[in-house]
Parts: C-alpha cells; structure tokens; sequence
C-alpha cells in the first residue's frame, strides 16, 4: 500500500473516532422514557412526591397571583379582619412563612405587651382559616439567596413575583411598596376614609371628655374616633352637650372639627 493510501485511511479513521455516529431522534425520545419508568419503579415513593411537590408548588403560585398579603403590623392590628368578616374581601389571603415566624417570636417574647399582641395576631389567622369568604394560604419564602434580607423586602419581593396587594400598618412599608411599584393599603388610611364625614352647620351630641391646647377647648370623639374641639366647652367635661360643626380641618391623621356649643 503506497503512503498515500495509508494517509487517507488514517485520516477516515481518526474523523470516524472524532464524530460519533447520530443518534435517532426516537431512539433518544424512548430511551429517556425507559430511564423514566425505570426510576419510577424503583423509587414509587420519592418519584410521586417530587411529582407531587412540582404539582402543589404550581398550584400554590398560581392561587397566590392577585392574593391579599398581610404584614405583621396588620395581622396584630386586627382590624383587617372585621373589614374580612363583612365579606368584601373574597379569594385568597396570604402570609407567608418568614411573617408566621416573626409573628411567633412576638407571641413568645418576654415583654408582655407584645406577647399579648403576637398571641392575638395568631388567634385572628386561626379564624380566618374558618371564614367562608377567604382562605388562608401560607407559602414560603423567597429563595436561599434572599434569606439575609429584611422581613419588608422579602414580602415586598413576593408580593411583586404574585402581582398581589399588601395590607399593611406600617407607612414606612408603604412607601417602600410604591417606590416598588408594589399596591399597598395602609389599614390607616382605609379607617380615615371610612369616618363619618361632617359639614360645617351639622349638629352633633357627644361628651366632653377632656380639655384641649387651649384651656377653655373641650374635647369630645364621634363614635368613629373622630376627634372634635368644642370651643368654650371646658366647663362641661364629663358632660354631654350639643353643639355644632363650625369648621373641618384635614390632618395627616385624618380630619379634625371644630364646634360650637348651641
């Protein structure tokens, strides 16, 4: 054989080792499927519950997009839960584990004011997983990556990924969800626009219960909390009088009136 020859036969050759030969499509599809049941039949019960984690994890992504997210100031404030008990809110409410867990520190803290508040906080989610307008859903938090980030940021990040709205009582929080781009109702704000709205010339009966600034002002509060300062009313504290609304001022806690006693 002349070295011709011998050069292209090796050069075949060492092409041959180089590229393997194609393997068909379908040959690779069945394999896969093969190796697939294979797994499934030797471990049935880790196969199914990885399945089943895949499916629930979904299933949970999905209820929570659009959800209500409570915060800790919320959950212990309370007063979401009466607005939830009218049944205006409907669909999911959400909280997810790192809030459950700041919420148990506080039910177990050695201060007892904050005991107390942490304890009713749990005893308010306790009823909301019995009401029949909402259900309560509990989902983890955000990826390992995430766990040295505050409490605030990681609930706003989660809220952002499910598109949801949070329920909150904190107003720095608030401010942090619009910067965002997040939706954020502050349980304030909601109760200040639920108050009785009073007109100059309306007449009111309430109690003086204090005196005010100024030494002759009496002090008196509508059912909602609405504060108004009688002028001339500090001679009659711990009476009920009737006055009238002289003039509303809008607050940054909400609107205060000014009356006259009649």
């Amino acid at each position: 054989m002349d070295k011709k020859n011998t050069t292209t036969i090796e050069s075949t050759a060492q092409a041959a080792a180089v590229k393997p030969p194609a393997v068909p499509t379908n040959f690779a599809m069945n394999l896969a499927d093969e190796i697939a049941k294979t797994l499934a039949a030797r471990f049935p019960n880790r196969w199914q519950r990885t399945t089943k984690n895949k499916k629930q994890k979904t299933k949970n992504k999905k209820e929570a997009e659009k959800a209500v997210f409570l915060d800790t100031s919320a959950i212990i404030d309370g007063r979401i839960f009466d607005v939830i008990d009218t049944g205006i809110l409907n669909g999911f409410v959400i909280v997810p584990e790192f809030i459950l867990l700041e919420l148990k520190h506080i039910a177990d803290s050695q201060d007892m004011v904050k005991r107390e508040r942490g304890q009713r906080g749990l005893e308010h989610l306790e009823k909301v997983k019995k009401s029949k307008f909402v259900k309560l859903l509990i989902i983890p938090g955000n990826d390992k990556t995430e766990k040295h980030k505050e409490v605030d940021e990681k609930l706003l990040t989660l809220s952002k990924i499910y598109k949801g709205r949070l329920i909150t009582c904190d107003f720095n929080l608030e401010k942090k969800a619009a910067i965002s781009g997040v939706t954020a109702v502050n349980v304030h704000n909601l109760a200040n626009r639920l108050k009785v709205i009073a007109v100059p010339g309306e007449s009111l009966h309430l109690k003086i219960q204090h005196i005010g600034k100024d030494p002759t002002q009496g002090v008196g509060y509508l059912d909602d909390g609405t504060m108004i300062v009688v002028e001339q009313g500090s001679s009659y504290l711990d009476h009920f009088v009737n006055v009238v609304v002289s003039r509303v001022i809008q607050t940054s806690s909400g609107k205060m009136l000014f009356a006259k006693k009649i």
